[in-house]
């Protein structure tokens, strides 16, 4: 049997959350910039398998590949550091500041490798933009479009929707992490990390680096979207909305509930200090 229980994966949690804090910032921005070209790769994949068969669940279904990818390689998520890297603190064998130094550099990391591969990504859509955008580079403009300007042409009830839409995507996010983490074979991991990720895709939950690439790409494309639309529709809500999905819903629930006992040596010791 290759399956882990719950409170061995909150052991392994743990465990991944202070390897994490422990990498230098080159490899993080290394790992990082990887994983944000991975998941600007797949949502093109996605939205070609959408448009192409005019169905979207066929989008949701191909997704999860970058999510694969990027939990076989160990590379670096900001979402899925959102669930994993605090509990270093909690366990009190790391700061605060160490998270949020960490949050930062993958964050800026996941932010330009999916601004790279998106420029890539337009240019190989649109042969240097001498084709007209149609088909998938359309449908990018579009989705770039429907996350910002629609969400601003609604005011403080497009803000709410995102933040919410994107608290509901973390959760499901970071589960597909943690759940690679009940196996140890490379079949297992992919299946426990396929399923809560097709579930987000599929319900148009917004996962911030995922928009780090799609919104733009689409500006690259033509959206009529300017950098202040991006950032204060979508990238700060939806980012802040991570981190409640991720953090709370989701690392924190399952190290309140399977968090490791302490070693029986120190639970002796305990006993015995009562004793006298």
């Amino acid at each position: 049997m290759d399956y882990a229980k719950p409170s061995d994966v909150v052991a392994s949690m743990v465990d991944a959350s202070l390897k994490k804090l422990a990498l230098a910032p080159r490899d993080i921005v290394i790992r990082g910039a990887i994983s944000g070209a991975l998941l600007g790769a797949a949502t093109t994949l996605a939205l070609t398998g959408a448009v192409t068969t005019g169905q979207p669940i066929v989008g949701a279904l191909i997704f999860p590949v970058s999510l694969v990818m990027i939990v076989l390689l160990g590379l670096e998520l900001v979402t899925g550091s959102f669930a994993i890297v605090p509990l270093a603190r909690l366990e009190g064998k790391a700061s605060w500041n160490a998270v949020i130094a960490n949050w930062s550099w993958v964050f800026l990391a996941n932010l330009l490798g999916s601004i790279a591969v998106g420029a890539l990504i337009a240019i190989s859509l649109t042969n240097m933009g001498k084709l007209e955008v149609t088909g998938v580079a359309a449908k990018i403009v579009a989705v770039a479009e429907a996350k910002t300007i629609a969400n601003a042409a609604i005011g403080t009830a497009g803000m709410v929707s995102v933040f919410v839409k994107a608290i509901l995507c973390n959760w499901l996010v970071c589960l597909g992490v943690v759940m690679a983490m009940t196996s140890t074979s490379t079949v297992g991991k992919i299946a426990a990390t396929w399923l809560p990720i097709f579930l987000f895709f599929a319900l148009g939950y917004e996962h911030a680096v995922v928009n780090m690439f799609v919104i733009p790409t689409g500006m690259m494309l033509g959206a009529k979207v300017s950098v202040a639309d991006w950032w204060l529709w979508n990238q700060i809500p939806v980012t802040l909305g991570n981190l409640v999905g991720g953090f709370v819903f989701t690392g924190l629930a399952l190290y309140t509930t399977y968090k490791p006992a302490k070693p029986v040596a120190d639970v002796a010791q305990v006993a015995v200090q009562a004793a006298e």
